[in-house]
């Protein structure tokens, strides 16, 4: 498991405020501690004037962690760099990568990601964009590269260029949980074991909805509640199916959930603003659900009527 850095800068959607830094910082060390060594972020994360605060606040917390150097020096960042459309050319993403080292003040990443595909809208930028993972790569300014919200004909198609040019394609990142469920996230996870690509899954708990937290009385501020509204009051039968489990198992229904994403050989990459969050993410770990159990939550989801919205930017 890694955790997600998307609320931190984020005022918008997450209510991110800057006197939550020290909280933050506590958060990122208790999940060190804990043996967590991911952390995905972008470069586009942050509102406004706060634009590349996770990246920021993520170099600080390196620098500043107390452990062992070798801790330290374990801990991998995956950062998106977005497809913005004045990003035409490889240079130009290079740019990008750099900037984020700096902001970081890191001379290497994990991973560098593309954010997302242009192929459904802009579809000469894609090849510039490509050419740019293989210049990252080549430079030696990240470990390994990745994409995010590529479908699997996308995928196969950059994985076979990237291949051309010597670079591996080392992860995928897609919306993956229960709430989300479906045969396009099962297919996509078969093209990545089949080619050796790591899937990682973000909003593991789809935004909140399942946590356990929330209900239609019970909305979340912000722009969250108008999804929430909507697709929340008929998620009463998976609801129960983790509830249930949560119960037998002594766990929490975020656990559960996010544990099935580790039992489909997903990373899940849930978010975390608090050390009340980070320690019940920590629960996830170090246990697996039943075949039986399994089943059971899958079959609750295939009958959910309402599906999480997908990602505009997700391809075929």
């Amino acid at each position: 498991m890694g955790f997600g850095t998307w609320a931190w800068g984020n005022q918008l959607l997450w209510g991110y405020r800057e006197e939550m830094d020290a909280s933050l910082q506590e958060t990122f060390n208790l999940a060190v501690r804990n043996g967590i060594t991911l952390f995905d972020t972008a470069d586009s994360y942050g509102t406004g004037r706060l634009n590349g605060r996770s990246e920021i606040l993520l170099g600080k917390f390196i620098r500043e962690y107390k452990g062992a150097d070798k801790v330290r020096d374990s801990i991998v960042i995956a950062t998106k760099f977005a497809a913005y459309p004045w990003r035409l050319t490889s240079g130009q993403f290079l740019r990008a990568c750099k900037s984020s080292l700096n902001r970081m003040q890191l001379e290497q990443l994990g991973i560098g990601q593309l954010h997302w595909s242009t192929v459904n809208y802009a579809p000469l930028q894609e090849l510039a964009l490509w050419d740019g993972l293989v210049a990252i790569y080549e430079k030696g300014l990240v470990r390994g590269v990745g994409v995010s919200n590529y479908g699997p004909k996308q995928l196969l198609k950059i994985y076979e260029y990237l291949k051309s040019r010597g670079v591996p394609l080392c992860s995928a990142q897609i919306q993956f949980s229960l709430l989300s469920f479906g045969d396009d996230q099962m297919e996509l996870k078969a093209v990545c074991d089949s080619l050796g690509i790591q899937l990682i899954s973000y909003s593991p708990l789809g935004l909140g909805m399942l946590t356990g937290k929330y209900s239609a009385s019970k909305l979340p501020s912000g722009p969250r509640a108008i999804l929430f509204r909507r697709i929340l009051p008929r998620l009463g039968p998976l609801l129960n199916s983790l509830r249930g489990i949560a119960q037998r198992r002594d766990k929490t229904i975020s656990q559960v959930a996010i544990n099935w994403c580790i039992c489909k050989g997903t990373i899940p990459i849930p978010g975390v603003k608090s050390v009340r969050q980070a320690e019940e993410n920590l629960g996830s770990l170090g246990w697996r659900l039943s075949s039986e159990e399994i089943s059971e939550l899958e079959s609750a989801a295939r009958d959910c009527p309402n599906k999480m919205i997908q990602n505009i930017f997700q391809t075929r």
